[in-house]
């Protein structure tokens, strides 16, 4: 209810976020809230800039006082990641965010909710709007694309900003000071297969549905331990390999979410029913039982379909089955210098088998470029291995932390100060931050990340928290007043 999230403390940035939310903005489909966005900086009479991928720039002169001020960049991306849950009928092609209070959150029914970032773009048009909140010459960077590519960053040419210092708005911890992150790839593996027909005497079809999984952000909820419903289908699937034919497969759904949901359908020989479903059903408990900590809500259902018309080579479904088994999902390294940070992981994200192609999509990220591609080349070898072809794209480079930041040591006594003493935890995180790209064409700008409470990003769970969004909000009004001089 809009209603509800607007009269909520600072109301200045739940208003715009109520705003932005009712814009449709999934990612590779930012068309409207790019022209949202021109149309709020030209309303306020600001210079406003669309560059050639699509970033908005609006640029808003130093508040009185504050004319002598190192210049800042304020910056956050405008495309949200599209998850729902199945039984949720919505559509973020034409739809706004339908959210709620629940307690101390703002959450989404049965949809992410967009906080992540857009609590951060929010953040920056309050302050483009107000005319009492003290600031130095400001550039406000709105990014497209950050979720599925980055392309927004890749694609900002050098010389378009003149700020000293960025100001990044894209971290989900109240308490944390971002000042590294981790770089990726998307490793994409295909194979064309002849489809068998099968005839119907003597068989039967089921189809099992692995659900109820958490999910989450692939980055930041990696080391976790959450299941990931690609790997869980196929351990299901492995099992029973000698007995059954696989007609397909379609699991999880974005690379940069953990898995919640995959389907499969199979065919088997009618007599081998129920020795086929006490397997599943044993190992269907078994699994339960190790999940029953992190994944409470852990489903696998079997239910009896009609026969497809066809089903996948068993040669083809058993070197597909035993890639996936070996691909490596999860933390891979930890970092030797960093306590608790991951270093490289990879989220085998997406499963399809259908009409004669199998399509197996990953992200791996890392802070380590050289770690990065070891293990991609891993995964490369294994899928090469059951006759795919494997493409790596979308490459970018992580953010190397700097300690000794201008900016950080500004922010760092302001947080202090204003939480009586608690020291804020700096930190570099294993997610894509825009950063390290945008670094490369200003290498010389200093950049620091940092934001309010967000959980479950890039999950129908995603909520933000109301207290820490007002502990965020002053903690941003007391940077922008400390800006050091240029």
């Amino acid at each position: 209810m809009s209603s509800e999230i607007r009269a909520l403390e600072p109301q200045a940035l739940w208003n715009k976020f109520a705003d932005l939310n009712a814009v449709p903005r999934p990612s590779k489909k930012e068309e409207r809230v790019i022209k949202f966005m021109k149309d709020f900086g030209e309303n306020l009479g600001l210079e406003t800039i669309e560059d050639e991928v699509g970033n908005v720039i609006i640029r808003k002169p130093a508040t009185k006082g504050m004319e002598d001020r190192k210049p800042i960049v304020m910056q956050s991306h405008l495309d949200m990641v599209h998850q729902k849950n199945n039984d949720t009928v919505f559509d973020f092609d034409t739809q706004g965010i339908d959210m709620y209070v629940d307690g101390d959150w703002v959450k989404a029914k049965g949809t992410t909710l967009g906080a992540d970032n857009g609590l951060g773009v929010a953040t920056i048009m309050a302050i483009l709007e107000s005319d009492t909140i003290a600031h130095p010459n400001l550039e406000a960077l709105f990014t497209i694309d950050e979720e599925t590519g980055m392309t927004g960053a890749m694609g900002l040419k050098g010389g378009l900003l003149k700020g000293d210092i960025l100001l990044n708005l894209d971290t989900e911890e109240d308490d944390e000071i971002g000042v590294g992150c981790a770089g990726g790839i998307d490793i994409t593996a295909t194979r064309s297969y002849t489809a068998e027909t099968i005839s119907g005497d003597g068989m039967k079809a089921c189809k099992i549905e692995v659900k109820g999984l958490q999910g989450g952000h692939s980055g930041m909820q990696i080391h976790e331990g959450l299941g990931n419903s690609n790997k869980i289908m196929n351990r299901l699937l492995f099992s029973i390999i000698e007995d059954i034919r696989i007609a397909e497969i379609d699991g999880g759904s974005l690379r940069n979410a953990i898995p919640r949901e995959s389907i499969a359908t199979l065919v088997f020989k009618a007599d081998k029913q129920d020795l086929l479903m006490r397997v599943l059903n044993s190992l269907s408990e078994t699994i339960k039982k190790e999940y029953k900590t992190m994944e409470p809500d852990l489903q696998v259902e079997l239910g009896e379909v009609e026969l497809p018309e066809s089903v996948m080579p068993f040669d083809v479904q058993e070197q597909l089955l035993k890639a996936l088994y070996a691909a490596h999902n999860g933390v891979y390294r930890m970092s030797a210098d960093i306590p608790d940070l991951v270093e490289t992981s990879n989220n085998i994200a997406r499963v399809i088998v259908k009409d004669g192609e199998i399509k197996v999509g990953c992200l791996t990220r890392s802070s380590v470029e050289s770690s990065k591609m070891d293990l991609a080349n891993a995964l490369k070898a294994t899928f090469e291995l059951a006759g795919c072809e494997v493409e790596f794209s979308g490459s970018y480079p992580g953010w190397a932390p700097n300690m000794d930041s201008a900016i950080l040591k500004v922010m760092v006594p302001i947080y202090e100060r204003l939480n009586n003493g608690e020291k804020p935890h700096v930190a570099a995180c294993h997610a894509g931050l825009e950063c390290g790209i945008l670094g490369q064409n200003y290498p010389e700008m200093d950049m620091i990340s940092f934001g309010p409470n967000i959980k479950g990003a890039h999950s129908p769970d995603e909520r933000a928290q109301i207290s820490s969004a007002q502990k965020y909000w002053e903690f941003v009004l007391e940077i922008l007043k400390n800006i050091p001089k240029a």
